[in-house]
This record gives C-alpha cells, sequence and structure tokens, in this order.
C-alpha cells in the first residue's frame, strides 16, 4: 500500500516548501540556519497542516543531524530522560541528534521539566511543534529556552501550488479537475496543506471507482460531506473569533458582527456559549445607553433554549445586530470596576445610623433609622442633601454616564439632583445643620 499523498509530496529540500516564506526565502530565519548549519532549540507554532513536521525534518537533514521523535501522547517522563540522554550520548560520540516533538504541548508539567535541564544546558536540541498557543501550552522556563516560530495558513495561491504540484507528479492517478471543483477544494482546505492533499486524494479514488473522467463541483462537494472551517473549542482560534465576535459588535459594525457569529456557529460553537457571551456585551458595551438591550439579549437566549437549533438562531441573530446597532457606554462597567476595586482595598465601614434598619425598640433606642428621610415623602421624590454613604467617606462619584442613548438623559438628571443636593448642604451650612460638601470624583 502506498503512503498517502500527504506523505509522498513532503519537500525533501527547502526550496520545495510550499508557504512559510517569512522564514524559508533566502535570508530569512531557517534559510540562514541552513546557510550556517547551526541550529539551536525552536518551537514551531501554527495550525494544521502548514509544514511544522516537515520543517524541522528539513532543518535536521540541513545540519546533517539525526531527527528522533518523541509521542507527546505516548512518552512518559522516563521515556522523555532516556531519550534525552540517548541524544547527549550521540552527541559526544560526534553525532548530532535532534529530538522533534510534535504537539508538544500535550506533554504535561512533568514531561517539559523533565526536558528542561537538557535543553538548558544546550546538551540537547529540542525542536517541538504545536497548534496550541505557547504562552498557555508550554512552562515558562521550557519555553524561555526555545526560540519561537510563528507559521501562517497557507494562502489560496500556494494551495494551488500544492494542487498543480500532485497533478504533475502523479498523473496515474490523478483525475481531470474543472475550475470551478478546484475551488471548491481549495476553499475547503482552509489554509491546510495536508487536508487539500488529503480530499485530492480521496475525490480521485471516489471518481476512479465510478469511471469518471472529470470531476465537477458538485462531486467535490457530494464526496467530501459538509466541512467545517477551522476551529478549536477551547483553543487559540476559539477564543480569536469570539474576540473578534465581541470586538465588532463593541465597534458598531453589525455586518462584521454576523460574520464572526456564523464563522463560530460553522465552526461547532455552542449557540449558548454565544448566547451567554452576548448578554454580557449587553452590560458591558451597551450598558443604561440603551436599556432594552439587556432583556432582548436574554430573550434571544430564552428563545434559544425553546425552540433550539436551527430555528432559534434567528433570534441570537436579532440580539448580535441590536446589539451592534445600539448606542455604546461601558460607563456602567467602568463604574463596577472602580467601586470594586475601592471596596476591596478599603475598610469595613459602618452603616450610618440613619440607614440602618429598626424593627425593634432597641435598636430604636440606639438611633437606628433616626432622621431618615423618605424620598417619597419629599418634593419631587427626592430627599436632597442626604448622604448615603459612610459617614466618613464622602459620596463617591464612581458611574459617569456618557452623552450617548439614553444616559445623556440620565446624566442630566444626575447633575439636577447633585444641584439640589448642594443648595440643601448650603442651607444646611447656613443654619448651623452641618450638610457639609461630601461631593468627590470617585475617578
Amino acid at each position: 500500500m502506498s503512503a498517502p499523498l500527504a506523505e509522498r509530496l513532503r519537500p525533501r529540500r527547502f526550496e520545495e516548501v510550499v508557504g512559510q516564506r517569512h522564514l524559508v526565502a533566502p535570508g530569512r530565519p531557517l534559510w540562514m540556519v541552513c546557510q550556517e548549519r547551526r541550529l539551536f532549540s525552536l518551537l514551531f507554532w501554527g495550525p494544521p497542516g502548514v509544514g511544522k513536521t516537515t520543517l524541522a525534518r528539513l532543518l535536521a537533514q540541513c545540519v546533517g543531524a539525526e531527527l528522533r521523535a518523541l509521542s507527546a501522547v505516548s512518552a512518559g517522563v522516563k521515556e522523555v530522560r532516556e531519550a534525552a540522554a540517548a541524544a547527549e550520548e550521540a552527541q559526544r560520540e560526534g553525532r548530532q541528534v535532534v529530538i522533534f516533538v510534535d504537539e508538544i504541548h500535550r506533554f504535561h508539567r512533568g514531561q517539559q521539566d523533565a526536558l528542561l535541564p537538557f535543553v538548558e544546558e544546550g546538551r540537547v536540541i529540542l525542536l517541538g511543534a504545536t497548534t496550541e498557543n505557547p504562552s498557555f501550552a508550554i512552562n515558562a522556563a521550557l519555553l524561555s529556552r526555545l526560540t519561537v516560530f510563528s507559521l501562517v495558513p497557507l494562502t489560496v495561491e500556494e494551495l494551488r501550488v500544492l494542487l498543480t504540484t500532485a497533478q504533475r507528479r502523479f498523473p496515474e492517478e490523478a483525475v481531470a479537475l474543472t475550475g470551478a471543483a478546484e475551488e471548491v477544494l481549495l476553499s475547503a482546505a482552509d489554509g491546510d496543506g495536508r487536508r487539500l492533499l488529503n480530499d485530492l486524494e480521496w475525490v480521485w479514488h471516489t471518481a476512479r471507482a465510478e469511471g469518471r473522467m472529470e470531476i465537477d463541483e458538485q462531486f467535490v462537494a457530494t464526496a467530501l460531506g459538509r466541512r467545517m472551517r477551522r476551529f478549536d473549542r477551547g483553543g487559540d482560534a476559539f477564543y480569536d473569533q469570539i474576540s473578534a465576535l465581541h470586538k465588532a459588535v463593541r465597534g458598531s459594525d453589525p455586518d462584521a458582527a454576523l460574520y464572526w457569529f456564523c464563522r463560530m456557529l460553522d465552526g461547532g460553537a455552542d449557540p449558548r456559549y454565544l448566547a451567554r457571551r452576548l448578554v454580557r456585551i449587553a452590560s458591558e458595551d451597551v450598558g443604561l445607553a440603551d436599556p432594552r438591550a439587556l432583556p432582548l439579549t436574554v430573550a434571544a437566549a430564552e428563545a434559544f433554549e425553546r425552540l433550539g437549533s436551527p430555528e432559534g438562531e434567528l433570534a441570537l441573530v436579532e440580539a448580535v445586530v441590536y446589539l451592534a446597532c445600539a448606542p455604546k457606554s461601558n460607563a456602567l462597567y467602568r463604574a463596577f470596576e472602580r467601586a470594586q476595586a475601592f471596596v476591596h482595598q478599603d475598610g469595613s465601614r459602618p452603616v450610618p445610623l440613619h440607614l440602618r434598619n429598626a424593627p425593634t425598640a432597641l435598636l430604636r433606642a440606639i438611633g437606628a433609622g433616626a432622621g431618615y428621610r423618605y424620598p417619597h415623602d419629599e418634593p419631587g421624590g427626592y430627599a436632597a442633601g442626604v448622604h448615603y454613604f459612610p459617614d466618613d467617606l464622602p459620596a463617591m462619584r464612581w458611574y459617569q454616564p456618557t452623552d450617548r442613548g439614553l444616559e445623556l438623559q440620565i446624566g442630566e438628571k444626575l447633575r439636577r439632583l447633585r444641584e439640589l443636593d448642594a443648595t440643601a448642604r448650603a442651607k444646611g451650612k447656613e443654619s448651623g445643620e452641618g450638610g457639609e460638601e461630601r461631593g468627590k470624583d470617585g475617578e
């Protein structure tokens, strides 16, 4: 049985590498490594199918080293130490050995720590590959000893080069493709060269089994089935895309917000998670500029729970577009942050007597509730001049309404009430009743 097409087309020389020109083009870092024939411990970070393993093999070949692979799934701490010790011994015998660990993020802390002393002292050259963000997936101590190179998805034109090369190198297997069929394959690959070649090999095989002389786009679509875009629940792609959705809504771009929302649905994101994020956006980025945003978004989440997918997704789309088009304010979010920070570092100040509950005679005897002014009995429903903070704490002004949406009216109302407070306190001073000015900006 022949090797998979992707393996048979794996580059044997740097000149054959497709993509990653920022690393392999003349004068670029990996090209320089080959020219100087001096290799350091490196980590390749990027999505699947972009050449991480290929580059590791080629680098070892360039410097004349033997590449020994460790399985991040099956190798324990004992195997890691044995492999590192064997590589060290080979180096003492004049043979250069490079240890390669694919999907190194699957190594737990103990396995990574086992490699650390060998890499730290330069006794072993380590080449690692990962699809996960190294900042989170690799121990800081080991990561600091590795030079990290970021690989990017292949462009459509780079994928087209792979497809053309496969057709030219293996004409006995190839089945003619219409232009539209090629475009379907390139789109389905989603920047992943290995996926493209695997898909190509499959449609060739299926077409030959049916005796077809040419493959059109409908045949490709049927053969491949529904393909999801590159997505990773809990990984970088997931968090990057939810960040893009949040920022598009915050930036008041409903079309971009719809794009990222649909990308996440297409990639398999749980609509319930998206609904929870939208509820957060309603409070964090719209807030009181449009108080209707929160109940509408909660209603959309409840509608999805009631209807399920796909019917309930339209309710979430309504929330996405509404939030993107709504006036924006983070005043509520910032006020909460400021208040939390203040309370966290402040002491436990007692509740003023006039604000305390007084359900018993004893509490009333010590003055609880004494002097409390009931706002509904006051002109305009507001007890001007009353201080609601602890007695020794000036009034803080954490909430600063914007001049957008309903907050424009809220801000005007608060200014009028503070003017009433200032007038009441001034009268209190004139009559000798105290009422000192307590206002303070809480920024």
